[in-house]
């Protein structure tokens, strides 16, 4: 079931939060700041929706709002003030499925296949103040191939504003599909089982090898192959794998690029990354192996350090990735 777009004059926006005053008009009444439906970013928890408004320019433009808090139980710097870069893509996936389904006609229940993501931070810009950080997303979206056709692609471009200053710009590509279609794509991987418990995995590797603090927030094992990992994230994280699903999320996938960048660097040094283009090949399914194998880039900027990381199911490529950006001491 939809939610209802309330529709004005100029706009249409999607919060519509306000209070009744005795003796007020509507007009005179302050404008009140909630989230979008929590639906329309496919997010369970309210907790973890990020933007707060969205609003048509034209047929192509929109304008969305919202905000970063100062302190996120996943996405956090390891000296904690800096919002974590991978918020980025998170506002990037959550900004297209939001116009998508409260502008552009896309019922809540079809499914997104996401083609690409790619993302660019201004690091000075990600600073955590005294208040949350609230950021304004101007987003295009332009459709490739035939309007309407199941197969139809749209492409999102995306600059993230903080205090009238670029602190970030990306892209997406991806496609709409109906319930009925999705059944056909998934076929039997449609329903599979959640995937072994945290109990049944390998040890995952060490938190600090992985950039990371806690054992629950590491998605990597170690195996006997160098330079390579075994997929293992703990399918009971709240955040990681906030709503059911028939696959691993891609921004598991994303976590499991960083994190492979920085074992690759060893217990001595992180990645931070500032740049992230990633490729979406096909589903990663749970309960099979999905290797993570990952390689130093060359001929990076000064102080950058960059590489390619490639996950791999059912002996065929899953995802391929290239992340940049300076490497801090721990």
């Amino acid at each position: 079931m939809s939610v209802p777009t309330v529709h004005e004059p100029e706009h249409r926006h999607i919060d519509r939060s306000e209070s009744r005053l005795p003796g007020a008009s509507l007009d005179e009444l302050p404008r009140l700041t909630t989230t979008v439906p929590r639906e329309y970013v496919h997010r369970a928890s309210v907790a973890e929706v990020f933007l707060t408004s969205c609003t048509r320019i034209d047929e192509s433009r929109f304008t969305l709002t919202g905000q970063w808090p100062r302190a996120h139980t996943y996405f956090y710097s390891r000296d904690g003030r800096q919002h974590d870069a991978l918020q980025i893509a998170e506002t990037i996936r959550q900004a297209g499925l939001c116009v998508a389904h409260s502008e552009l006609g896309v019922l809540l229940g079809q499914h997104f296949v996401m083609w690409d993501l790619n993302w660019t931070a201004a690091p000075e810009q990600l600073g955590i103040g005294a208040t949350p950080t609230d950021f304004v997303v101007d987003a295009v979206i332009a459709t490739e191939g035939r309007k309407n056709a199941v197969t139809v692609k749209r492409r999102l471009e995306v600059t993230i504003r903080r205090d009238g200053r670029t602190a970030a710009t990306g892209t997406s590509r991806f496609t709409c599909l109906t319930p009925e279609t999705y059944r056909r794509l998934r076929g039997d991987a449609l329903t599979p089982s959640p995937g072994p418990g945290p109990e049944e995995h390998p040890v995952r590797m060490d938190p600090a090898e992985v950039g990371r603090t806690l054992p629950s927030e590491v998605v990597l094992a170690p195996t006997d192959r160098p330079h390579c990992w075994l997929l293992a994230s703990d399918t009971r994280h709240p955040v990681m794998f906030d709503h059911a699903g028939d696959h691993i999320p891609g921004m598991v996938l994303l976590e499991a690029v960083r994190q492979a960048s920085c074992a690759l660097l060893g217990p001595a040094a992180a990645l931070i990354p500032v740049q992230a283009s990633t490729e979406f090949h096909r589903y990663v399914d749970f309960g099979s192996p999905c290797w993570i194998e990952a390689a130093p880039l060359p001929d990076q900027r000064d102080g950058l350090a960059g590489f390619r990381v490639t996950g791999r199911q059912h002996g065929k490529t899953a995802f391929t990735s290239s992340v940049s950006g300076p490497v801090v001491l721990n």
